[in-house]
């Protein structure tokens, strides 16, 4: 794709932003039905069947089907999409008309805005009606989240830092609701709220109205006329808009120079209507009651709203709270928000009015940017990188296993051994050999041995993960990714996150089997030379002296009474002359034979084929994280 088109279909008015691959400007606002902001509303005539979109479509006086306001019924009128499709079809012929679409385009996407709160199967619903109607490919993308991409993006508000590092609110209040987005950390967190969705500006355009009705002389004719003929009352509702946007744009201005409009309505000798904005009005809009909400005031709704809001976030509490929408430059909204979010900063987005047209533009093409992201890490993953930085280390992950194990065997596995047979547990020194490889393969495969495996394994993981790293980073700053959202050493340091690599799932037990028989082969060689002898050493003449086994030796000789001796049940008394001091000062000089002698193995008998099955399963591991962290970045906001 190389050209992203952002439609901001809203329930009153519309907006459509493109926006190419190689631009570097913002995503340009197109025209549409001759205006760059356009009502949202078709009409089609009865004589020539002819599609007018926009504010013309008002004024079609022989119109067979017209539609007005129909997004904000989407969810509870399934009519709603026959308007929105008619509607979203006028608008693809004006792009087209005007040379803004090229027909069949197969490197175009279109993104359309829909609130955060519906759900996928809404979303899905809404992309088929444009699909119907023509479209090329299209996704439905969140109204609040675009708006805040439009905010990262946009220059003037230099917030990209906030954006990423602190958890934001997005409130975009619109004609027909009030959406809100949750972000956190650059991504959007689902948000349930119980607030009054069905909360927009176009309510206060009514009741502007309907004030202004109630002061005009010309009331009764003029209701009459709308009765007749209900364009003029959307005309007329559309003016209301306007000079209630331009009221709140700079109330001191417009409060002490006065903000009035006076409106020609129906032909011949037309009836006259006066609309004005003061201070007084803007007081009546937000605090007094009103049907369309209950009974209640705006003011009172939508801070319930905020409220539930803020009762529904079970993380940390929002330190920016965006606001966008038709209504986000009114004073009053924003001290709302800092009543019920005191910890956030508030702030607005310039030109609201495009500003979801533009980042639905935008997010076009950071999700172009995902796809081509995951693409190339998937290209590292396949290809022989990973593996080949994994082999090139293997061998310090054995050595560093065996450094940190060796003692501990001694101690846990080794001594005990000599203990219970200086104690009479084990019969004859024959039993051993035998005792002492059981005793050392079972700790080796104990939860304590892993544990004694987490550090240097952990360790050496950063190692290999920097290397990994070397090879990520520069396609973090080619789509201008923190190092952070796929850096292995981040995770490998907090064992709460759910994508890691845990060290003891490095050495399973199949892996270690090499291992564990080398150092089995080692130690029982070193301990017992193979037939329990080397076990008491210098001390088999401490056990002889003193004992009519001095006889023996003077008779059958040291090597035949050695054999007596393996095969006898020695008692217990004679066992005792084998001090415990000798045997452990034993251990400590065969410490350092046992290192020696498995890195001389590790030279010359290594098992290849194990070797081959670690680094396979090591790289799946670490590509396996890999792949995780590429799905769960989105590409930064800012």
């Amino acid at each position: 794709m190389n050209r992203f088109y952002g439609f901001d279909l809203g329930d009153a008015e519309s907006a459509v932003a493109v926006l190419k691959t190689e631009d570097t400007a913002p995503p340009k606002i197109l025209e549409v039905a001759g205006a760059k902001s356009f009502i949202t509303a078709y009409a089609r005539s009865s004589s020539a069947g002819a599609l007018t979109i926009g504010e013309n479509a008002c004024y079609v006086t022989d119109a067979a089907v017209r539609g007005l306001r129909f997004k904000g019924r989407f969810l509870t009128d399934r009519g709603s999409e026959a308007d929105i499709r008619s509607f979203a079809a006028g608008v693809l012929t004006d792009l087209i008309a005007a040379g803004n679409l090229i027909p069949g385009d197969t490197q175009s996407c279109f993104y359309i805005g829909c609130p955060a709160g519906w759900t996928k199967s809404d979303r899905e619903r809404y992309r088929r009606i444009f699909e119907d109607a023509g479209y090329p490919p299209a996704r439905i993308v969140s109204e609040s989240r675009a708006a805040l991409i439009s905010a990262c993006q946009s220059k003037h508000l230099q917030i990209g830092y906030d954006i990423l590092s602190k958890p934001v609110l997005v409130v975009d209040i619109g004609s027909s609701t009030t959406d809100f987005a949750y972000i956190l950390s650059g991504s959007e967190v689902e948000l349930k709220t119980a607030g009054e969705v069905a909360l927009g500006g176009g309510i206060m355009d009514e009741l502007l109205l309907e004030a202004a009705l109630g002061e005009s002389k010309s009331e009764a004719r003029i209701r009459a006329l709308f009765q007749k003929n209900p364009a003029w009352r959307t005309y007329s509702e559309f003016a209301a808009r306007r000079i209630k946007e331009t009221y709140f744009t700079d109330e001191e201005y417009w409060n002490r120079e006065g903000c009035t409009r006076t409106l020609r309505l129906g032909g011949g000798m037309p009836l006259r209507l006066t609309l004005k904005m003061n201070k007084e009005l803007a007081r009546r809009l937000t605090e007094e009651s009103a049907e369309q909400l209950h009974g209640r005031s705006f003011h009172e709704v939508f801070t319930k709203s905020l409220q539930e809001v803020r009762d529904g976030i079970h993380s940390d509490m929002p330190q920016l709270l965006f606001l966008t929408g038709g209504l986000s430059k009114m004073r009053a909204v924003r001290d709302w928000c800092e009543e019920v979010f005191p910890e956030a900063v508030v702030i607005t987005g310039k030109e609201p009015e495009f500003s979801v047209a533009r980042g639905l533009s935008w997010s076009g093409r950071i999700d172009q940017n995902v796809r081509d992201f995951r693409r190339e890490v998937k290209e590292i993953i396949d290809s022989d990188a990973v593996e080949n930085i994994v082999i090139l280390h293997i061998d310090e992950l054995y050595r560093s296993a065996v450094e940190t194990l060796v003692e501990p065997i001694l101690r846990s596995a080794v001594l005990p051994v000599f203990d219970r047979w200086r104690d009479g547990s084990i019969a004859r020194l024959s039993d051993v050999d035998t005792e002492m490889r059981r005793e050392i393969e079972v700790w080796l495969k104990s939860n304590q041995a892993q544990e004694y495996l987490v550090s240097p394994v952990a360790s050496w993981l950063r190692t290999v993960a920097y290397q990994v790293e070397e090879l990520t980073m520069p396609l973090c700053v080619k789509y201008n990714v923190p190092y952070k959202s796929l850096s292995l050493t981040s995770y490998l340091a907090i064992s709460e996150i759910d994508i890691h690599i845990d060290a003891r799932d490095v050495f399973a037990v199949e892996e270690m089997t090499w291992m564990i028989n080398t150092i089995i082969t080692i130690l029982v060689g070193l301990l017992c030379g193979g037939s329990g002898v080397a076990l008491i050493s210098s001390g088999i003449s401490g056990i002889a002296a003193g004992s009519l086994l001095s006889l023996v030796l003077l008779i059958m000789g040291k090597d035949k009474m050695q054999e007596v001796l393996m095969n006898t049940d020695v008692p217990k008394y004679l066992r005792r002359l084998v001090p415990r001091a000798h045997f452990e000062n034993r251990l400590r000089k065969v410490a350092k034979e046992v290192r020696e002698s498995f890195y001389e193995s590790l030279e010359k008998e290594k098992n290849e084929e194990i070797t081959d099955r670690m680094v396979a399963e090591i790289s799946a591991q670490i590509e396996q994280c890999l792949s995780k962290m590429a799905e769960v970045v989105e590409i930064p906001l800012g």
